[in-house]
């Protein structure tokens, strides 16, 4: 058996081997818990930035198809036809799937960052902007607006018009 002498440790004694086993342990168990640290925090990177690259991807494509969702509401305000509201219901009923909300109802209060007014009419039976109408739907993918709403908003008059004024 080849053993090596206790090591001075500098504080007034040589160490036990014991004592060098525990110290060995302590610093392996160390290293093993900030490599174990490490893995979680990748994982969890990893986990996040796959949950990001979908999210983009989800967003592109729904980006893509917001002129065909333009072109079948065009289609329903055209006519009456089941084949056409069959198409827009499946086609509605996936995209909400992956997320896509609408943006812009009549009566919805005016939000500046989901709607982007296109006219603006003064009136005092109304105590703050409302969307009147929809003129272009808007959408939004969780907290992401793809396209504001075009709406017409009624409102109250500002301080410097007369009362009844259409903008």
């Amino acid at each position: 058996m080849n053993r090596e002498p206790p090591r001075d440790t500098g504080s007034g004694g040589p160490r036990t081997e014991a004592e060098q086993l525990r110290a060995r342990l302590a610093e392996l168990t160390a290293d093993l818990q900030r490599l174990k640290a490490e893995y979680d925090n990748y994982r969890k990177r990893v986990r996040r930035d796959r949950l990001a690259v979908r999210e983009i991807a989800v967003v592109n494509v729904l980006t893509g198809l917001l002129p065909v969702l333009d072109a079948v509401d065009e289609a329903r305000a055209q006519g009456d036809d089941p084949g056409t509201e069959a198409v827009a219901r499946v086609l509605g009923n996936r995209l909400a799937a992956l997320g896509l909300q609408s943006v812009g109802e009549p009566g919805e209060f005016f939000d500046p960052t989901a709607h982007e007014a296109l006219t603006y009419t003064a009136s005092v039976a109304v105590p703050r902007p409302v969307c009147t109408a929809v003129l272009r739907h808007g959408y939004r993918v969780g907290e992401r607006l793809l396209r504001p709403a075009q709406v017409s908003v009624t409102g109250p008059p500002a301080a410097d018009e007369p009362t009844g004024a259409a903008v």
